[in-house]
């Protein structure tokens, strides 16, 4: 067979494909030139991520720009000694998280989110889900983590605050483009307010790492408990669940159909200790007695008339618990899902999140704690109180029941 010349092989480049060329070469210039004066150098590692995001992100993810600058706050949302087996439970870690997307928010920065979350075994028991009335299980599900993405729909999450987790190649690329960039690549922080991170030193930097305080991310959020001052409601982060999730919610309000709910929290918060004088204190005084079914009637039954469905989302795990409400309604729990469950629940953080957005739909709901003026709860006892008391299981000392 006879050999082709170098200049038979070699096919002449159309028209089309010159203007094709001449475009990507023009738009990587732009690109290079917005890395020059968003940063004062070359960015062009990350500037190439920024290419592969733009080209082969699926249509509905949310598109980084190319002026970003990141807000790191560690690679785990923080518990008390960093410490997992010590951690608080899903709410605790939210008011960190929370914490964290505020002043992300604040500073007009990207977040760069922990790809994983740790679980206390002692909140981890499948009891919660593997509910019934003759008997109860201490068996844990596997692994003291999960991760983010499985709890929480980051792109959902992005619409209001722009999020990318740290196990992702666009933070990767970013690392390692902050420190070509030296002083004006990244910066430690901690202790700094946030305001002082609004001056031109630290907002030109592409990332900021605020190293959180050893106790809890919220901590440093000083105005935390001032509901005036708080730029994300409690319902933001309940109501970024996971798409699986929110599924299963939608399913299992579609077969409750008219239903009211209640979360009943007891477990760790009926936790007493004793005095100097060998008495028993609680830090929630009328907790125990206020979350009991026969207490639990006398609250709720104004507001939910006899012959209801009531949903009950509840860490208490002993069997039968919750049976004397069946004299006034048709009670349900998660346990009764498990078809839908089964397959999607891998952990209690999960199955809390997903019951969460079923008692919310609920036509009356329950709390067990007040956080809004507005909320119906089981309990007067404040959510937070540093006190311990002596503990109130009578009538006699029962607060003005809700109205």
């Amino acid at each position: 067979m006879a050999t082709m010349s170098k200049a038979q092989r070699t096919k002449p480049t159309s028209g089309s494909q010159r203007l094709v060329l001449f475009c990507i070469v023009v738009f990587s210039f732009l690109l290079l030139f917005s890395s020059v004066i968003s940063t004062g150098k070359l960015g062009l590692p990350y500037q190439q991520t920024l290419i592969d995001y733009f080209v082969w992100s699926p249509r509905g993810k949310r598109q980084h720009s190319l002026s970003e600058k990141y807000l790191y706050w560690g690679n785990r949302i923080d518990c008390p000694g960093k410490n997992c087996e010590t951690c608080a439970g899903l709410g605790h870690q939210e008011s960190s998280l929370r914490c964290a997307l505020e002043e992300a928010m604040f500073l007009n920065r990207t977040f760069v989110m922990p790809s994983g979350m740790c679980i206390n075994p002692i909140h981890n028991k499948k009891g919660i889900l593997n509910r019934s009335d003759n008997k109860t299980t201490e068996e844990g599900w596997l692994g003291s983590s999960c991760a983010m993405d499985s709890l929480y729909d980051i792109d959902l999450i992005s619409e209001k605050i722009p999020v990318i987790l740290d196990d992702s190649k666009t933070w990767h690329i970013v690392l390692s483009t902050s420190m070509k960039l030296g002083e004006r690549g990244i910066a430690h922080v901690s202790g700094v307010t946030r305001h002082r991170l609004q001056e031109s030193h630290y907002s030109n930097l592409l990332i900021i790492n605020r190293t959180a305080s050893p106790l809890a991310w919220f901590v440093e959020c000083k105005d935390r408990s001032n509901h005036s001052a708080v730029m994300l409601p409690y319902s933001f982060l309940p109501n970024m669940a996971a798409a699986k999730l929110r599924n299963a919610a939608e399913k299992i309000k579609a077969q409750l159909g008219d239903y009211d709910a209640i979360h009943v929290r007891r477990g760790d918060k009926l936790k007493t200790r004793k005095d100097r004088f060998g008495v028993e204190r609680i830090q929630f005084p009328h907790l125990d007695r206020d979350t009991r079914p026969e207490f639990i009637l006398r609250r709720i039954e104004k507001r939910i008339p006899r012959g209801r469905t009531l949903f009950i989302g509840s860490n208490e795990r002993k069997p039968g618990f919750f049976s004397p409400l069946a004299v006034r309604y048709k009670l349900a729990y998660s346990s009764n899902f498990s078809e839908i469950l089964d397959p999607i629940i891998e952990n209690n953080y999960q199955l809390f999140m997903m019951e969460r957005l079923v008692m919310m739909g609920a036509k009356t709901y329950f709390k067990t704690f007040k956080e809004y003026e507005t909320d119906l709860t089981l309990t007067d006892d404040p959510k937070k109180n540093k006190n311990w008391e002596i503990p109130v299981y009578t009538m006699d000392e029962r607060r003005e029941e809700a109205s």
